[in-house]
């Protein structure tokens, strides 16, 4: 980018100061970034260096929002048919697509930049790969082409503890791979339980989703499968000594009240519970997450005693 354009993104800022931040899905990067942190907590036994720490999670949180802002100007025109999307800043005439795609290039560079700096070459490597898969794989190809597109594309939403990991530690281990698998498979029932809620805005707007083409008692099936598999996989830390019994005790919790939301969904069918299942499978991940994370120092603190 040039300076002109820089200058004039500048401008543009100061205008549309909210919209811009609405580009970047804020609770969505939120929750990236915060799981980011947990893999930086659990790569080491002792504290993240907090150069590593903050501007690592800056970039990692900044190249998501990149991929959020490409994912606005790619379904810029499924917004405007969609309900819940059609007063995002593009459909609504707030911003134009050239103003988002300096944007988006503008944060993509300033995080990759960060990671380059402050962390490695394989953090910044992969943080880059992931915003290729979200953007450009997923949101291009994958969501328009297959009814399993977010499990083909959930690699990209699945990447960020592993991109902690890597920031610590400088390689992949066993331990960044299982809480890859853990978001992973957390990713099509926390999504299809959406797409259930608004399958006829998919529909609508031509998107293939599980529920659309397959119908809604399949989808229910499938998200509770994945909850069955999501409740072993999460007992996997326990099993490989990652973690010990304080947070076994909150996955089983937290896993036994997601198996619970989606048996409801599917043994009664009353598809009113599809959002509410969605809303807990976010407070689910999050919770498993901070469980992780105080487990880990708890056990650490212990043995320093």
């Amino acid at each position: 980018m040039n300076l002109i354009a820089i200058h004039n993104l500048r401008d543009s800022l100061r205008r549309h100061s909210w919209d811009y931040l609405e580009l970047t899905k804020p609770r969505v990067v939120a929750l990236i970034t915060f799981t980011a942190i947990g893999g930086m907590l659990l790569a080491t036994p002792d504290m993240v260096p907090l150069d590593i720490l903050f501007f690592g999670s800056l970039g990692i949180g900044l190249t998501a929002g990149s991929a959020a802002a490409i994912n606005h100007l790619v379904d810029r025109k499924a917004d405007t048919i969609m309900a819940r999307t059609r007063n995002r800043p593009l459909p609504s005439r707030h911003l134009e697509s050239r103003q988002v795609m300096i944007f988006a290039s503008f944060i993509g560079l300033c995080g990759f930049g960060l990671l380059l700096i402050f962390t490695n070459l394989l953090t910044a490597v992969l943080t880059f790969a992931s915003l290729i898969g979200y953007a450009v794989v997923y949101t291009l190809f994958l969501k328009r082409a297959t009814p399993q597109n977010i499990v083909i594309g959930g690699a990209a939403g699945a990447a960020p503890p592993l991109l902690g990991w890597t920031a610590v530690t400088s390689q992949v281990d066993s331990g960044a791979l299982l809480l890859f698998l853990i978001i992973y498979v957390w990713t099509p029932p926390h999504f299809w339980a959406l797409a259930i809620h608004r399958r006829h805005e998919y529909a609508n707007a031509d998107i293939p989703m599980l529920p659309v083409t397959h119908g809604v008692e399949f989808t229910r099936l499938h998200i509770l499968l994945y909850a069955i598999l999501l409740f072993i996989i999460t007992i996997m830390p326990f099993l490989t000594g990652m973690s010990g019994c304080i947070y076994l005790i909150c996955a089983i919790a937290l896993g036994i009240r997601f198996l619970t939301y989606a048996i409801k969904l599917y043994t009664t069918g009353d598809e009113c519970l599809a959002l509410p299942t969605f809303s807990f499978s976010i407070f689910y991940l999050f919770g498993l997450f901070t469980a992780l994370m105080l487990d880990h120092y708890a056990s650490h603190i212990l043995i320093a005693l």
